[in-house]
C-alpha cells in the first residue's frame, strides 16, 4: 500500500503511480500531489493540502493518516479529493521554506521572483488545482490549507478566509464551526496564499487553517486537534458533523497590515507575543521611516507578529472583533 509521506519524502515517485482499492482508485499525479476518487457518486471536490511551509508538521501528519485509512479502507471515500503536500523539500529539511515563502506567490505572483524552486513549486501547484476542479464542473469545490502557525496563540485552533468579492459558503462556514474552531479572522485584501488562489481564481471555498504551533515530526500532540482530525474524516466520509459543543466561535477582521518597507523597521512587541495579544487605542506597535502604525480602534488583536521578515513582506496583522451577521453567505 502507498505511504504517501514516505513517498514523498523519498523524493522519487513510487513504483506504482495508480491503484484501486474496493472504495477508491488513487492517482500519484506529482510530487505530494495524490488524487482519490470514490468508486461511488459523489457531490464534493475537495482540496487538501499541508506542508506549505515544510516545518508546520503536524497537519502534514494529519493528512497522511487520513490517506493511510482511506486507501485502508478504514472508512469509504464520499467525496472527490486531492491531497497535496506543498512543499516537499522544505519538509525533507525540517525549515519553513528554502529560498522564499510559497505561501505568498500565488495566483500569479511566482512569476515575480527569480526562476527558484519554490516559483517553480506555486506555478505546478497552481496547475494541479486548477486541473483538479476543471476535470468536474459539477461538483461543489472546497479546499483547507492547513497550517500551523510560528508561535503560540490564544486560540489554538482558528482560520483564515480569503478576501472575495462574493459571499462565503454558509456550508463551509457551519464545518468550521462545528469542527470546534475556536475563531475565523476574515482578509480584507486579495493575497498571495494558497487559499486566496483557489477562491480568486477556481471559485472554491476556502479556508487557511492554523492548528497550533510550528514543531518537529514527533512531537506534535494530535489530540490538541480531535475535532479538526474529527471534521476532516467526516468530509472525507460525507458524514454530517454533531453540532459545536463548545462556546461561540469569534470573528475577527483585519483592519491593517504591518508591511516591513525599511531596514529601520521596529516592531514594538515582546518576542514572547502570542497570536491574539490585545492592545489598546493609542499603543505604538510599528515604526520605520517617515512611517508609524498606532492601535487606531478601542482595541486590536495582532496576528502573525514577525519582525524578522524580508524587506517588502508583512510582519504583522492588526484585527478587529465582529460580528458573523458581518459575513456575507451563501
Amino acid at each position: 500500500m502507498l505511504d504517501f509521506l514516505s513517498a514523498t519524502l523519498s523524493g522519487n515517485p513510487p513504483q506504482v503511480t495508480g491503484g484501486e482499492t474496493p472504495n477508491l482508485k488513487w492517482h500519484w499525479l506529482d510530487e505530494g500531489v495524490l488524487m482519490l476518487i470514490p468508486h461511488g457518486s459523489y457531490s464534493q471536490s475537495v482540496v487538501l493540502s499541508a506542508g506549505i511551509h515544510g516545518n508546520e508538521t503536524a497537519p502534514i501528519e494529519i493528512l497522511n493518516q487520513l490517506v493511510s485509512d482511506l486507501l485502508a479502507g478504514k472508512f469509504p471515500l464520499a467525496i472527490r479529493l486531492l491531497v497535496i503536500l506543498g512543499n516537499p523539500p522544505a519538509i525533507r529539511a525540517g525549515k519553513r521554506y528554502l529560498t522564499a515563502d510559497i505561501n505568498r506567490m500565488f495566483g500569479g505572483r511566482h512569476q515575480n521572483y527569480s526562476p527558484i524552486d519554490e516559483a517553480r513549486r506555486a506555478e505546478t501547484l497552481e496547475q494541479r488545482v486548477g486541473e483538479f476542479f476543471a476535470a468536474d464542473l459539477q461538483s461543489t469545490r472546497l479546499h483547507y490549507d492547513l497550517h500551523t502557525a510560528i508561535r503560540g496563540s490564544y486560540h489554538t485552533r482558528f482560520g483564515l478566509l480569503p478576501y472575495q468579492t462574493t459571499p462565503y459558503s454558509a456550508t463551509m462556514l457551519r464545518w468550521l464551526k462545528d469542527s470546534e474552531l475556536e475563531a475565523l479572522v476574515m482578509h480584507s485584501a486579495a493575497g498571495g496564499t494558497f487559499a486566496h488562489f483557489s477562491s480568486e481564481f477556481c471559485q472554491a471555498a476556502s479556508c487557511t487553517l492554523e492548528l497550533g504551533k510550528a514543531l518537529p515530526f514527533g512531537e506534535n500532540q494530535l489530540e490538541q486537534f480531535s475535532s479538526i482530525i474529527t471534521g476532516l474524516r467526516a468530509l472525507a466520509g460525507g458524514r454530517q458533523l454533531p453540532g459545536r459543543s463548545s462556546g461561540a466561535i469569534i470573528f475577527y477582521r483585519v483592519v491593517k497590515s504591518l508591511f516591513k518597507q525599511h531596514a529601520d523597521f521596529k516592531l514594538w512587541v515582546a518576542d514572547d507575543t502570542v497570536n491574539f495579544t490585545r492592545y489598546t487605542q493609542g499603543t505604538l506597535l510599528a515604526e520605520q521611516l517617515s512611517e508609524h502604525y498606532c492601535v487606531e480602534h478601542e482595541y486590536e488583536w495582532i496576528l502573525f507578529p514577525n519582525p524578522g521578515v524580508a524587506l517588502g513582506l508583512r510582519a504583522g496583522i492588526m484585527l478587529v472583533q465582529m460580528d458573523e451577521s458581518e459575513l456575507k453567505k451563501i
